[in-house]
């Protein structure tokens, strides 16, 4: 007997985000799958039931990239609102790592992206905030708000009380 409980619509679920970072370069995922098909995200994923972020952040680098980063600094957190399905409460993850080939990946195809060309690169319009901040060495707590087709109507950082869109 099935016991699998349908996730209520609306309802945030809980991930994580791992930026992995070599010099000045970011090892991102052009994502197979939906949300942001053919767009360049960092690693990551939901938690597993009884798991805290942390474990969720390495498990989810060790399964998307068998890579090992010998730590992880906490960047912050991200709470995503749509109207649709996409409801995520994200904890954001940080690891610098030695330069390797990007390894082949699952989940879409992973590729290393300097900094200076993020701006070029297609990624969800929240990373361009969520880079700066890390850039800076500064941590975040957004708030953000989605309509229907995941276009990002508003931009709240709340440690700031500023609102950024």
């Amino acid at each position: 007997m099935d016991k699998t409980i349908a996730f209520p619509h609306g309802l945030k679920r809980s991930g994580v985000m791992v930026v992995l970072q070599s010099g000045n370069r970011y090892l991102l995922l052009k994502r197979n799958k939906p949300p942001y098909v053919g767009i360049y995200t960092p690693i990551g994923g939901k938690l597993e039931p009884y798991e805290d972020p942390y474990s969720a952040a390495v498990r989810e680098t060790w399964e998307e990239t068998g890579i090992r980063p010998a730590g992880f600094r906490y960047a912050g957190v991200v709470v995503e609102t749509s109207p649709g399905s996409y409801n995520w409460q994200c904890n954001i993850y940080h690891a610098e790592i030695p330069y390797q080939e990007a390894p082949p990946c699952d989940e879409g195809e992973l590729a290393w992206i300097r900094d200076d060309r993020l701006s070029e690169a297609p990624i969800p319009e929240i990373d361009h905030y969520m880079f700066a901040y890390l850039s800076a060495g500064r941590r975040f707590a957004f708030n953000a708000i989605f309509d229907e087709n995941l276009n990002l109507l508003e931009l709240t950082e709340e440690q700031e009380g500023k609102r950024l869109k």
